[in-house]
């Protein structure tokens, strides 16, 4: 036992002292953007900055009414802050809530503070399962061993003696010790490693990604099909400011200045509900990540369990001739000395309350997932070690293997309890191990866990139970919880790393897993094409977690598997899961809705300014033309249809399903343009009646693909596609002017446009099904 009050610590005058002097840590960066990078990243964009530019030519030609679609770009970058912002928020309320405190010495008592309070030469309590939060030397320990992967990328643990460095950003796997902070704030290694994870990990996700990745490629032939067909216009006798009217439109077209927005907003929506059910997003793209996962891989302990251990039995080996009140004083002494307080550790201290008082501890070998067991040795008396009985022992007697079978069999958890004549306790196992007994625990299932399991089983998404627990008690546990292939278990001990790639195949319960396994695990079903999940709570579990496509961490796990993970429920409620799933898909669903929609006009913007290059007429739209599609089309459903609840199951890929219907309405624009063009001609039409009959085709086929993506209809949905729809046409009656269009009412216009309107409807559908089977091939 360490001995607390032979250390001081600072006294209050001294903690004033180098609080003045700047000497105290400073709490780590968020993960999410300051409120000067989300306004900032909001309006400074590229598509924005073409807008700005588009506007500079449109004042040129003192068109100004043509400078509408400026508001709108204002409006989508103020409710993309806001929403943002919004998030923002909720993450780091969420975030203080969970943030764990800091144990020091001070004044000759321990006191609980948060992290940002820590000062140069605070003297901290660490034990295992907590994050290192500064640089500090190691004054006092007992077995303390530090996983430094953060350091070196070498998981092994390091073992830590008096005058070893620690670095924050670093876990203890095992032990507990007594450090001295050396380095704090922005001089300590976890300021600088949250400051990399920050601009590494970032909050956006897969989706924003693509989209941007398709806006880099888009800017790339925006500007010069623009720019050739201001060029070709004015060659081919088009007066200037018409020509920069012309070219501004279909650059315009080609911008789908909005989808980033709604995917940004979307998310962000999905955030703050998330952040309702008690749940923090860590990484705001993870949402959809866990929504596409279909292997889910569950650490027993704490997730399918509570975590919370009781002692069921226990039994003495009888060559022994120990009595039941000698080896429970015994077990009493062992657990005291050892003085763990993870849940196995605080169980037997509940029940083995009883101590000798004679057995006085000189060495402890805390425990270690690694090691599956944990030793201590006692002055004048023998070294006793206690762990996982096949990791102590190799052989058993007939009669004991019998009762360890019928235990794993109804799922209990069991300690072997053993002693050496060794002097001292070390990590290495002596020969002349003696066994003594037997201890046998419980764990109960969450109540939630079935219902829950269930659930992901109908949905189509693997179960994966990873645990270092016996394979027999963790696939006892596994069909409780109802977890299917439970009787396919099999003992991940036995099994050498470079077969795990074939054993990922076949099963799905795995036991005696080390921390590495995990990893291995997860990295096999990776390799086998599988967007892998993973939950834990335990210092275990962290090597696997960050491998993990998404991560979940209850709130009552270790300190450094939640400052890792993706997800941390908050109350512990791993039914929670489903909300995360269904909100992921909600997003996905609806942001491919509204991808369609933004992509249809970029489509015919493309394709049109392209072949006006190479006709001798002007481009069939205005700038000012183009604000009523986007809007009543584009702009005002996708906000409805982005939030809207969609938790269907994801299929196919998602740019196949994003471009299907925007390939067919946008050709099919395409085709009746040209078609008008040709009749416009024929009956020597002005070019105000043709570009008002193309917008009138162009948003006629904009609702025709907006029904098409807003099935299921619902009342709701019908009443808003009519009323946009009505209101779309009363513009060529009322505010025909406004949009530079002419009145509708004219029959050597409807004989045109009437059919073509009619001939839409079959030409969208035909090509659908051929872009269909072409993407399917």
């Amino acid at each position: 036992m360490l001995k607390r009050k032979s250390y001081p610590g600072l006294t209050d005058e001294e903690v004033l002292n180098r609080i003045a002097r700047g000497e105290v840590n400073q709490a780590i960066p968020k993960t999410t953007r300051s409120f000067k990078q989300i306004v900032f990243e909001n309006s400074f964009t590229l598509f924005n900055f073409i807008n700005l530019v588009i506007a500079g030519f449109i004042v040129y030609t003192g068109s100004y009414k043509n400078l509408l679609f400026l508001g709108v770009i204002i409006t989508n970058t103020l409710v993309g802050v806001y929403q943002e912002i919004k998030a923002k928020n909720n993450i780091d309320r969420l975030s203080l809530l969970s943030e764990s405190k800091v144990s020091v010495i001070r004044n000759y008592k321990v006191l609980e503070i948060p992290q940002n309070e820590v000062v140069k030469d605070d003297l901290i309590n660490i034990k295992r399962g907590q994050q290192i939060v500064v640089d500090g030397i190691v004054l006092d320990t007992e077995g303390m061993e530090c996983d430094e992967s953060q350091l070196t990328g070498e998981s092994d643990p390091i073992i830590k003696t008096n005058g070893s460095e620690v670095y924050s950003g670093s876990f203890i796997v095992s032990g507990s010790g007594l450090m001295q902070a050396t380095h704090v704030g922005k001089d300590s290694y976890s300021y600088k490693l949250s400051i990399e994870a920050k601009q590494t990990k970032g909050i956006y996700s897969e989706l924003i990604m693509m989209m941007n990745r398709l806006i880099r490629l888009l800017t790339m032939v925006i500007i010069p099909i623009g720019a050739i067909l201001m060029i070709t216009s004015l060659t081919s006798g088009t007066q200037l400011n018409e020509a920069i009217l012309g070219s501004t439109a279909a650059i315009m077209g080609m911008i789908p200045e909005g989808l980033i927005l709604l995917t940004t907003v979307a998310l962000a929506v999905g955030v703050i509900k998330l952040s309702r059910r008690k749940v923090l997003v860590q990484t705001m793209g993870a949402i959809e990540t866990l929504a596409r996962v279909d292997v889910l891989c569950l650490d027993k302990t704490g997730t399918l369990t509570s975590g919370q251990l009781k002692v069921v039995e226990f039994d003495t080996v009888d060559e022994n001739h120990l009595s039941k009140e000698t080896f429970s004083a015994m077990i009493g002494s062992m657990v005291k000395g050892l003085d763990e307080d993870n849940a196995t550790g605080l169980a037997l201290m509940h029940y083995f309350n009883e101590v000798d008082e004679q057995l006085i501890p000189s060495k402890q070998i805390p425990f270690s997932s690694a090691r599956k067991w944990s030793a201590i040795t006692f002055k004048n008396d023998y070294t006793y070690f206690m762990g996982a009985p096949e990791y102590l022992f190799g052989d058993f007697s007939e009669a004991q293997s019998v009762k360890m079978s019928e235990a794993f069999s109804h799922g209990l958890r069991i300690i072997a309890i053993t002693r050496s004549q060794v002097d001292e306790a070390t990590t290495v196992l002596p020969n002349d191990l003696e066994l003594l007994g037997f201890i046998y625990l419980e764990d109960e299932i969450r109540p939630e866990a079935p219902q829950t399991l269930e659930y992901f089983k109908q949905e189509k998404v693997d179960i994966c139970i990873i645990s270092g627990d016996h394979p027999e008690t963790v696939a006892q546990i596994a069909k409780r919880s109802g977890v299917s292939h439970g009787e396919e278990s099999i003992d991940m001990s036995k099994i050498p790393d470079d077969k795990i790639p074939e054993v990922v195949k076949t099963h799905r319960i795995f036991g005696r897993v080390s921390p590495e396994q995990k990893k291995k695990l997860v990295i096999a079903l990776q390799d086998d094409h599988h967007v892998v999940g993973m939950t834990g709570d335990g210092v275990n579990d962290i090597l696997a977690l960050k491998q993990a496509d998404c991560s979940i961490v209850m709130a009552n796990g270790s300190d450094a598997a939640k400052g890792i993970a993706d997800f941390v429920l908050l109350d512990s409620n791993f039914d929670s899961m489903i909300d995360v799933v269904l909100e992921g898909r909600q997003v996905i669903n609806n942001i491919q809705r509204v991808s369609s929609l933004y992509l249809t006009k970029t489509v015919y913007s493309l394709f049109l300014a392209a072949i006006f290059i190479f006709v001798s007429s002007p481009y069939p739209f205005q700038p000012i033309q183009l604000s009523p599609i986007n809007a009543l089309t584009v702009g005002i459903p996708s906000f409805f249809l982005a939030l809207r609840p969609n938790t269907q199951p994801i299929k196919g890929m998602f740019l196949k399903n994003v471009f299907e219907p925007p390939l067919a309405s946008g050709l099919t624009v395409v085709i009746t343009t040209l078609l008008i063009e040709v009749f416009g001609n024929v009956f020597a039409w002005s070019y105000e009646e043709k570009s008002t009959v193309t917008v009138l085709l162009a948003g006629f086929i904009g609702f025709i693909v907006l029904r098409e993506i807003s099935k299921p209809l619902t009342t709701k949905i019908n009443v808003l596609l009519s009323a946009l729809l009505l209101f779309f046409l009363c513009l060529f009656t009322f505010f025909d002017r406004i949009f530079s269009l002419v009145n509708l009412y004219n029959i050597k216009l409807a004989v045109v446009y009437i059919p073509l309107m009619l001939l839409a409807i079959p030409i969208f559908y035909t090509i659908r099904c051929l872009v269909k089977k072409i993407f399917r091939e």
